[in-house]
C-alpha cells in the first residue's frame, strides 16, 4: 500500500479513498474534501454568520442612498426636495425601516464579533446566546426605533 505524500499515513492516500472524502488539487496534492451544509447539523451561530454576510451587502445598497443624498444636497434645493419626497413616501419608509435593521444587525453581530476577537463567549452557551441576540435582535430594535420616529413626530405619513 502506498503512503500519501501529504502525511505519510497509507490511510490517506487518495487511490484507496472509498469514502470519497479526498481529493487531488491541480498540483497533485491530496486534500480533505471540504464537508458541505449537509454534512452539518443546522445551528444559530450558522444563521448568524451567513445574516452578518448579507448585511455587510445590504448595508453596501445604504452606502448608494447616501450617495444619492449627498449628490441631491449638492445639487441644489431641488434635487433635494426630490430625494426628500421619496425618502417621505411608503417605499422610502420601507427602504428606509430595511437599512435601520441592517444598522442594528450590523451593531449586535460586531459586537459578537468583538466580544468572541476577546477570546470571551466561545463556549457554546455563550455563542448561542450571543448569535440569537444577532439574530432576533434586530427586527425588534428596528421597530422600537421606528416607534419612537413616529411618536415624537420626526417621521410621518
Amino acid at each position: 500500500m502506498s503512503s500519501s505524500p501529504l502525511t505519510g499515513d497509507p490511510s490517506n492516500d487518495p487511490s484507496d479513498d472509498q469514502t470519497g472524502r479526498l481529493v487531488i488539487q491541480p498540483n497533485g496534492r491530496p486534500r480533505p474534501l471540504s464537508p458541505h451544509l449537509q454534512v452539518w447539523r443546522w445551528h444559530v451561530t450558522m444563521t448568524a454568520s451567513i445574516l452578518f454576510r448579507f448585511t455587510i451587502g445590504a448595508a453596501s445598497v445604504g452606502a448608494v442612498f447616501l450617495v444619492a443624498w449627498l449628490a441631491a444636497v449638492a445639487f441644489g434645493p431641488e434635487a433635494f426636495d426630490g430625494a426628500a419626497a421619496f425618502a417621505g413616501s411608503p417605499l422610502g419608509l420601507i427602504v428606509g425601516f430595511g437599512l435601520t435593521v441592517v444598522l442594528f444587525s450590523l451593531l449586535l453581530n460586531g459586537g459578537r464579533h468583538l466580544i468572541n476577537d476577546t477570546g470571551n463567549g466561545l463556549q457554546i452557551k455563550p455563542a448561542d446566546l450571543l448569535s440569537n441576540i444577532a439574530v432576533w435582535g434586530p427586527v425588534p430594535l428596528a421597530v422600537l426605533f421606528w416607534v419612537v420616529l413616529f411618536s415624537t413626530g420626526r417621521v410621518s405619513l
